[in-house]
């Protein structure tokens, strides 16, 4: 029987291993198990099928796996549904760019063969995806993988499409819709980021056709002009109430437009008059609703001007403006330009300036599916995590504007409706029609476009589990358990499944969102490849391990709020992963040949009661950390008790009896130490489970225990008791021990000088004296070890040192230290201290100094202050302790 681990840990050799043992033995297959808890389901946010995992992937992902280990081993029939998404505009574009670097363009290549390689590079990416998500460890049920344009998922789509537009809930209307140039497709205003940048406000005259005088509009995109219909001012503003009702002379198209009264006008803005182009911009389309004004399109779907824009069709949008501002400076028109900083709308996507269009495109009416959306949380049958969100979910759904579905794309579910060139009505069926189902005619066309993927994707949560089927999985496992996203997509994606998932099944898709924040860099910056500071995790992985990353990114993840990673975090979660394996290594060597019981032990030293209570405690915290979603303190008090309380000391003193001829003894305390660490490693498995799971598998051969850590029980703390008493007896030999530790250190003694200790009259001593002493004599390296009784004198050369209330008195036997070669040399070490210290506070007070230097010369100064002068107040502190001891 080999039980020792190696000495190194090497997480490829065995993250290799472990995902073998997990698919070979089908562990993560969910099935409606007799008795089990019951169904716990996750349906994995479907990453984008046409690219790699990035960091914030590997954020979101992880957090679902953590919890779906949880629950599986917690006994729940627990289910997380993997799969990926056909992301529409996105693939597109990187399609595009391949083609670009090829020489070749999306029209020129066809649309057959441009799906081809579509279906390519989506076949590609799903392989890659792939073994991204296993090399994190990401337990999925593969079996049950889907993707949003299989057949069955497609017919889900096609069947919540018709159902709505024969419900009247979709419908074809002339509406302004954001418009993508670059990728020529609209956008929902969710997929607009619309970013701060430095521009200009221009102030352009209209002369009034009739009399004397002029209307001054400012505007930020000066070609629009060309499209105005109307000059709008505010019924209030009497700067402009003479030429309400009047009309002005368009310059550059010489044709005549209203001045209209319009409370939607902002009289702060410029000179409180406004240029009307209801064609182009979502509130001047608005004013010329209500105001019965002509619509002129002059920019084009890919951003060039149109014939209407007359002298300038043609001509790029941005080339348009500095043609269209020269001829206003010409004729005298462009009174004058200031500088403005405003919000300028980008597709979120490819970064376009995206264009307001009137376009003729498919819309939802969103008022009866929003307020199902809001009943589900107002109700309760949906918890917002953290509920802070709740108030921005419900703001954003009472305000919603109907929702653009089509897209001028190829790739993705077509629009299922025919119009008939009959009677010019529109069929609607989850499959080919025939005949128009209004007149019977035959000529029937089918729209083109295909629909926004956040519609399709907004079944996931009930057509992955086989809807509109009556499947197994859908009466077992839906509603799911909880929904893991990014707060970013919260309007996109997680309003959009609860409405869907209200209207056709009637029931919420998830009973709880958590809602995690984003992955910044170590200085909080959004992680960008202009910045330079995006980050691989398989290049983490590659280099620290996968279990390293997991805790790195689990441990930082503060409620609500978006981490900051540093590499920093992730050697610390390195560092932790070999203190545990470390730890394992210890307990399996002094374990070879033992069969150890699997019960809680009954525990026979103070050491032993100390880690079961602290066992005990930790499992509760850590199982309520996991409950609320608040990962980085379950995974901070997890890292406590193995790296602190079970390496640190608990192991520490366990090593003598390790070794005792005593057989009960040793039996007692490898009972202990293989219960404790098969308890940490199977509260650490959510967290790191590649590494758990290889000492999980090591001992086995010491017990009976599962097949797999990733199906063992989760610890419940069942036979452990909270031991206050040992708590606060072995506190204080903790304390006694970093106490001696510390005057060492301030006294400067080689670590082979051993202290004599002498511990005051405190009443724990007199319980736990043999335990206190062994433990100084091994951890503090002590000499002799005395207890004061009643009656008992202080020894004359000692010292006394904090130790948390606790009286301690640390002496040196004669002849173990050269006391004047230690006072001799502390004395030096503080003199030359104060020198360097008076030299830096001269300079701090030196006035010129401080007006010349750069604001970090000074900073560094000011900390090399403070640095030097805590050493020297530790050096004068050992002047002072060895003078009374020498």
């Amino acid at each position: 029987m080999v039980t020792e681990l190696p000495k190194a840990y090497e997480p490829k050799n065995v993250e290799e291993r472990m995902t073998r043992l997990w698919q070979e033995g089908g562990y993560f297959r969910a099935e409606n198990r007799e008795g089990s808890k019951g169904p716990f389901c996750i349906v994995i946010p479907p990453p984008n099928a046409y690219y790699s995992l990035h960091m914030g992937h590997a954020l979101d992902m992880t957090v679902q796996d953590a919890i779906i280990r949880w629950k599986r081993m917690q006994g729940y029939d627990a289910l997380w549904l993997p799969g990926t998404d056909h992301a529409g505009i996105g693939a597109e574009v990187v399609l595009e760019r391949e083609l670009a670097e090829r020489g070749l363009t999306k029209p020129v290549l066809g649309r057959e063969r441009f799906i081809e390689e579509l279906w390519r590079n989506t076949r590609e990416a799903h392989d890659r995806i792939v073994g991204q998500l296993n090399r994190l460890g990401c337990s999925c049920d593969w079996t049950r993988e889907r993707f949003t344009l299989d057949e069955r998922y497609v017919a889900a789509v096609r069947k919540v499409f018709v159902a709505l537009a024969k419900e009247g809930l979709i419908y074809k209307g002339q509406r302004i819709v954001n418009y993508c140039p670059r990728c020529n497709t609209t956008l929902s205003d969710l997929e607009v980021e619309h970013e701060e940048e430095e521009g200009r406000l221009w102030y352009i005259d209209y002369p009034m056709v009739e009399g004397e005088g002029v209307v001054t509009v400012a505007t930020t995109r000066p070609e629009t002009m060309l499209g105005d219909t109307g000059v709008a001012v505010h019924p209030e503003d009497e700067r402009w109430s003479a030429a309400v009702g009047r009309a002005v002379m368009l310059p550059l198209m010489e044709r005549p437009i209203p001045v209209i009264a319009d409370e939607q006008v902002d009289m702060a803005m410029g000179t409180g008059a406004v240029k009307v182009t209801p064609a182009h911009d979502p509130a001047d389309f608005e004013i010329g609703q209500r105001h019965g004004l002509k619509q002129v399109v002059v920019i084009g779907p890919e951003g060039k001007m149109t014939e209407q824009a007359k002298q300038y069709a043609g001509l790029d949008r941005y080339a348009c403006r500095e043609k269209v501002l020269e001829d206003l400076k010409a004729r005298g028109l462009l009174r004058k330009v200031e500088a403005h900083r405003h919000s300028v709308g980008h597709c979120w996507r490819c970064k376009t300036v995206v264009e307001p269009l009137v376009s003729s495109q498919w819309f939802v009416k969103m008022e009866s599916l929003a307020r199902l959306g809001m009943e589900a949380v107002e109700k309760g049958l949906v918890r917002l995590v953290p509920e802070r969100w709740v108030k921005v979910y419900m703001d954003w759904l009472a305000n919603v504007r109907d929702w653009p579905i089509s897209r001028q794309l190829w790739w993705g579910h077509p629009l299922w409706a025919w119009r008939c060139e009959d009677c010019e009505q529109w069929t609607f069926s989850e499959e080919d029609p025939s005949v128009c189902e209004h007149c019977g005619s035959a000529r029937l066309v089918q729209e083109e476009g295909v629909l926004d993927t956040w519609f399709s994707s907004a079944m996931w949560p009930f057509a992955t589990l086989g809807w509109p089927e009556d499947t197994e999985d859908l009466r077992y496992f839906y509603p799911t358990a909880v929904l893991v996203t990014g707060y970013d997509i919260l309007f996109f994606w997680v309003a959009r499944m609860i409405f869907m998932g209200m209207k056709f099944t009637g029931r919420e898709p998830f009973r709880e969102v958590f809602l995690h924040g984003l992955v910044r860099d170590e200085r909080g910056r959004k992680m960008t490849k202009s910045e330079g500071n995006v980050i691989d995790p398989l290049d983490w992985v590659e280099r620290y391990g996968a279990d390293a990353l997991r805790f790195a990114l689990l441990s930082g993840l503060a409620h609500g709020q978006d981490l900051a990673l540093g590499e920093q975090r992730a050697v610390g979660a390195r560092n932790f992963c070999n203190k545990v394996w470390n730890a394992a290594r210890l307990v399996l060597i002094n374990s070879e040949g033992e069969q150890v019981p699997t019960e809680a032990p009954q525990p026979a030293s103070l050491a032993e009661r100390w880690i079961l209570s602290r066992l005990k405690t930790t499992i509760e915290g850590v199982t309520e950390g996991l409950e609320g979603y608040r990962f980085d303190e379950a995974a901070r008090l997890a890292h406590s008790f193995v790296w602190h309380e079970f390496c640190d000391w608990y192991l520490e003193m366990a090593k003598a009896d390790f070794a005792s001829e005593d057989a009960r003894r040793r039996a007692c305390a490898l009972h202990t130490a293989h219960y404790v660490l098969r308890a940490a490693v199977a509260l650490l498995h959510p967290f790191v489970p590649f590494l758990t799971e290889e000492i999980w598998q090591r001992l086995r051969e010491h017990a009976s225990l599962a097949p797999s850590l990733s199906i063992a029980a989760w610890p419940e703390g069942t036979g452990l008791v909270r031991d206050e008493e040992a708590e606060e007896a072995m506190s204080a030999v903790m304390a006694v021990v970093k106490a001696v530790r510390n005057a060492r250190a301030d006294l400067g003694f080689p670590a082979q000088a051993r202290l004599d200790v002498t511990l005051g009259r405190d009443e724990v001593w007199q319980k736990n004296a043999e335990e206190a002493e062994a433990a100084l004599r091994r951890l503090a390296r002590a000499g002799a070890v005395g207890f004061l009784h009643r009656g008992d004198s202080v020894p004359e050369v000692a010292i006394e040192v904090e130790a948390e209330g606790h009286q301690v008195l640390v002496s040196v036997p004669e002849k173990v230290v050269d006391y004047e070669r230690l006072l001799a040399e502390a004395g030096a070490t503080a003199e030359k201290l104060e020198q360097e210290l008076s030299e830096v506070e001269a300079r701090l007070a030196d006035e010129d100094f401080l007006s010349r230097a750069a604001e970090k010369a000074v900073v560094r100064q000011r900390q090399k202050r403070d640095h030097l002068a805590e050493q020297l107040a530790r050096a004068r502190r050992r002047i002072e302790l060895l003078s009374k001891l020498g």
